[in-house]
This record gives C-alpha cells, sequence and structure tokens, in this order.
C-alpha cells in the first residue's frame, strides 16, 4: 500500500515516525501558536484547553474535556451517569462498541451492566425503549453503528428514540466516535445533533486524522464531574501537545470536508457494486448499498487469506491499492465468506466510477490467480 501510487480507502497512513512527525509540523502552524508553551497536564490555557473550547464549539456543548482514548471516555460518561440516575443499568445494543471492542471495560472496571433493547443489526427504535422489560439509567447509543456498517436510523427515528428514553426517565449518552460525519446523512449540523444527548464522546483519529485521543461533551458541571474521574482513572498524562496538535489540524482541515468524502462514498459503494456484479460474483454485497456515512462494507464470498494476498499483488504488481485488510465476520456470519471497511476520505477523491470499476475487475483477476495457485 505505502509503494501504491493510487489508493482508494483512506484510514491510518502508511508512514514512518519520521513522516508523521514532518506531517504535524507542516499542519502545526495553521492549527495553534507554536511560541505557545507546551501543556502540563493538560492545562487549561494551553493547547489542550484551546481543543477542549475548540471541541464544545464544534458540538455546540457548554464544556468538553480531552481524554487519551474513547475507551476511558465512555466509562466515565456512563459511571458518571449512572452516580446521577442511580441507576447502573445501561441500555445499549450488542454490536456497539463497547460490547464488542472494550473487552467489557463498563462491567469489568465500572460496575455497571448492559440491556439491549434490540439484537437486530440497527439502532433500537421508539417502540423497543418503551417495551424495554427493566428500567435503565442511561441509553447509549453508537452513532454510526459500526459493526452494522456504519449504519444510522433516519432524524425521526433518532429523535423518538431520545424521546423514549426520556420518558422512562433515563439519560442520553452518544458514542460518537465518528459523529462528525453523520450531518449529511441526518441533513442537520453537528450542534442539533449533539444537542439531543446528555453527553457526547467523539474521537480525533477515527475521521480527523489525528495521532490519537476523544473528548467528552456536555453541559459545565457534567464535563467538571468527567475531569476528576479522568485523573482516577489514570487519564491526567503529563503532556499532550503532539496529540492536541493533530487533532486541531484535523477539525481544521478533515472536518469541513467530511460532506466531500461522504457524497463520494454513495460514487465508490455504487461503482464497487457495479463491478462485481459485471465480474459475475457469485455472491456478494456492498453494505449500506446507499452509504450512510463516507465508511461502509463489502462481502465477498472469498476466505479473508485469499483476497488479503489478491489486494497485496494488485498494489506490488500495478502500484494500485484497492482494499485493506479483510477479515472474517463475527461468529454470527455465514463461514466461508470475508468483509472489509471501506473508507472515503482524501486519496479517494480523485478516483472516478469507472477507475473503481476497472480496479474491481482487476483485483478480481488476482483472486482468480491465488485461488488457482498461480503466481
Amino acid at each position: 500500500m505505502r509503494g501504491s501510487s493510487r489508493v482508494l480507502p483512506g484510514g491510518v497512513p502508511v508512514e514512518t515516525v519520521h513522516e508523521r512527525l514532518t506531517r504535524l509540523v507542516a499542519d502545526a502552524p495553521g492549527a495553534y501558536d507554536l511560541d505557545d508553551w507546551i501543556d502540563l497536564y493538560g492545562n487549561d490555557d494551553g493547547v489542550v484547553g484551546e481543543l477542549e473550547r475548540r471541541t464544545a464549539e464544534a458540538l455546540g456543548t457548554q464544556a468538553a474535556a480531552f481524554f487519551p482514548t474513547g475507551t476511558m471516555a465512555q466509562q466515565v460518561a456512563l459511571r458518571c451517569w449512572a452516580g446521577r440516575t442511580g441507576n447502573a443499568t445501561v441500555a445499549g445494543h450488542p454490536l456497539s462498541h463497547m460490547e464488542v471492542h472494550e473487552r467489557d471495560a463498563y462491567a469489568v472496571v465500572s460496575g455497571l451492566r448492559m440491556v439491549h433493547p434490540t439484537s437486530a443489526p440497527r439502532l433500537p427504535t421508539a417502540e423497543e425503549i418503551y417495551d424495554l422489560q427493566e428500567p435503565f439509567g442511561t441509553l447509549a447509543l453508537e452513532l454510526p453503528l459500526r459493526d452494522a456498517g456504519f449504519t444510522l436510523p433516519t432524524w425521526d427515528e433518532l429523535t423518538a428514540v431520545v424521546t423514549a428514553a426520556r420518558d422512562r426517565d433515563a439519560v442520553v449518552h452518544f458514542d460518537g466516535a465518528r459523529l462528525w460525519e453523520c450531518g449529511p446523512h441526518f441533513g442537520r449540523p453537528l450542534p442539533e445533533i449533539a444537542g439531543l444527548a446528555d453527553s457526547v464522546y467523539v474521537s480525533y483519529y477515527k475521521s480527523l486524522d489525528g495521532i490519537s485521543g476523544a473528548a467528552l461533551a456536555g453541559t459545565e458541571d457534567f464535563v467538571a464531574e468527567a475531569r476528576a474521574w479522568r485523573h482516577r482513572y489514570g487519564g491526567q498524562l503529563f503532556q499532550q501537545w503532539p496529540v492536541a496538535l493533530a487533532a486541531l489540524a484535523g477539525l481544521d482541515r478533515e472536518l469541513p470536508r467530511l460532506p466531500e468524502y461522504v457524497a463520494h462514498a454513495e460514487v465508490v459503494a455504487r461503482a464497487l457494486h457495479e463491478g462485481l456484479a459485471e465480474a459475475a460474483v457469485p455472491w456478494f454485497r456492498v453494505h449500506p448499498e446507499v452509504p450512510h456515512t463516507h465508511q461502509f462494507q463489502v462481502w465477498l464470498p472469498y476466505l479473508p487469506n485469499v483476497l488479503n494476498e489478491a489486494a497485496v499483488r494488485q498494489a506490488e504488481e500495478t502500484r494500485t491499492t484497492l482494499f485493506r485488510t479483510w477479515f472474517e465476520p463475527s461468529s454470527a456470519g455465514p463461514p466461508g465468506v470475508a468483509l472489509t471497511e471501506v473508507t472515503v476520505a482524501a486519496s479517494a477523491m480523485d478516483w472516478t466510477a469507472g477507475d473503481v470499476r476497472t480496479a474491481v475487475a482487476e483485483f478480481l483477476r488476482y483472486v482468480a490467480r491465488v485461488r488457482g495457485g498461480v503466481r
């Protein structure tokens, strides 16, 4: 992928430490005054404080607190709400990041428990929230729901779910690691989306090309409490200025471009579908067919090692990278198929539909060669 002259999928860049530092230095002067002092424990009058203020402004919240990881931010949010509501039960989705990718941290570390309004590969409906058989203190909604295909509800469905939670005397937390790119689907600005929730977590590296880091946003008093728990959880780091600088640069450069990426994702997804159909692949799926964000899934009826080898050969021999890593779906998925996630970002913007279809046909020729044992 690093040697490719054309790369379709975005994501974490393949670069050396030196290259990343060089890029940070190039981006930083426009993001923050480099003659200012480095931060110490995230002091409010430094670069971390500036990032927190910029984040709160972008989301339309009263305040925001920087966290080194989203896992920590999520736990702190849910723990704060458990204390405030007097209920340690969280309503969430079994495919949510907290259930699938955080090693049950909310339960093991924070002593919370989760109930599931639905197991369908989508966010719960208002009816499912009303019908949940036991009380809960917090409704946690992942926007978009990554492991279901980066899917989102409609705006009316989202507002109805939030209303249902409030009717059941619960608060609402948005797991918004990728909330930044949800505006085009909802047709609403970020502050209006974030304003539905009592607290919002966002990531700085999943959509904004940051190095790492996250933020928890909400009211002044909630964020003040979150800062106290951040310290207890070990998140009061001595210096965080490289991460904060990269995040500020991402807010400046990537956040305004996300609507372009979302629009182009529709072009890319349609072309992938057309290319696979033209090649008469026995079974495939581009999901969702019309992406809700700038990310979506592609499924093919081959083993991951076959597809990964084909992708490597295509990159080596044609200097074109069409796909990143293929992997087996969860245990609920059928055997003999593989899944990859496609992120449409800056590197994909000059790809036409024809370019995508041509690269798909080429990729499938490599798949056939790998399956046939031909070098």
